[in-house]
């Protein structure tokens, strides 16, 4: 199958609401409408993750992140220009997302993905997608497709073809929080 017929039979789920397995820049993930509570709470429920821990949410684009956080400090452009490997964002003031995104305290990780499949479907949304590790909570992520559990297989309405073949193994982004004012904390180098 082509990658854009692909993105378009992933498009097709996550608009009704389904949750998919799909290839990211780093790990394999499980994704949603990041606007969805309903499917952002089935993410939940199939990975048994406690809902006080938030997941992240992937977008195409810079101008993109802009329209789900309150305010996006300047640095946050000049981070993301001179990442050299993936990068997730945790923004102060989430807007215009599933609550359940937040884990609490109203931040959101945002990651901007340059990876075909992930920002091309992003584009086909025109929304952002939920991105969070291929496995359940507490075991390893899968770094590659065959590292996936049958759990998790069973437990999608969409399993992505792309790159299921492709074994590079890629680490998890790193992850910085960044506040107002543009002080900044690694959290995950």
């Amino acid at each position: 199958m082509e990658l854009q017929e692909e993105i378009n039979r992933a498009a097709d789920i996550v608009r009704r609401g389904g949750i998919i397995l799909y290839p990211t820049d780093t790990v394999w993930g499980i994704g949603c409408d990041a606007t969805n509570s309903a499917a952002v709470r089935k993410v939940y429920e199939l990975k048994r993750r406690a809902d006080h821990k938030a997941m992240i949410v992937l977008v195409d684009s810079v101008a993109e992140v802009e329209k789900y956080v309150r305010e996006m400090p300047d640095i946050a452009c000049q981070l993301i220009d001179c990442a050299v490997k993936p990068m997730t964002i945790v923004y102060d003031g989430a807007a215009g997302l599933a609550p359940e995104l937040t884990g609490g305290d109203g931040s959101v990780g945002i990651r901007v993905t340059s990876e075909a499949f992930s920002a091309g479907l992003c584009r086909r949304l025109r929304r952002p997608l939920v991105s969070t590790s291929a496995n359940i909570s507490g075991e390893p992520a899968a770094a590659v497709f065959p590292e996936i559990s049958r759990e998790i297989l069973d437990g999608v309405d969409y399993v992505v073809d792309y790159r299921r073949d492709d074994l590079t193994r890629t680490l998890p982004s790193t992850v910085i929080k960044l506040s107002a004012g543009g002080e900044f904390k690694i959290l995950r180098p």
